[in-house]
């Protein structure tokens, strides 16, 4: 599986680049703390995969890196993604980059 660490992403961020950020925690979790990713929780990704580019970078995140693995195996697997990249550490360490 391919990974991204908060710091590669804050650059990716900073410098504009065009990627997608997929954020698959429940709503209650995105409304209290975001990155400004699409909101596709984990049980909406079998429907919602249509969604999901693939045709650049996508970075898929949650709150610890689990549940977006899980959602990259699903979509890897059932539906051929190639081009997907799990957030190391999740937005925990994402805040702990910019607190």
């Amino acid at each position: 599986m391919n990974t991204i660490n908060v710091k590669e992403l804050k650059q990716m961020i900073d410098n504009q680049e065009d990627f997608q950020l997929i954020d698959v925690r429940e709503p209650n979790e995105f409304e209290a703390d975001n990155i400004n990713g699409l909101l596709i929780s984990l049980g909406e990704i079998p429907e919602r995969y249509n969604e999901i580019s693939k045709d650049k970078k996508v970075v898929i995140h949650c709150r610890s890196g689990v549940r977006s693995a899980n959602a990259i195996n699903f979509l890897e697997t059932q539906h051929g993604f190639t081009n997907l990249f799990n957030l190391e550490g999740g937005i925990l360490a994402w805040n702990d980059l910019n607190s």
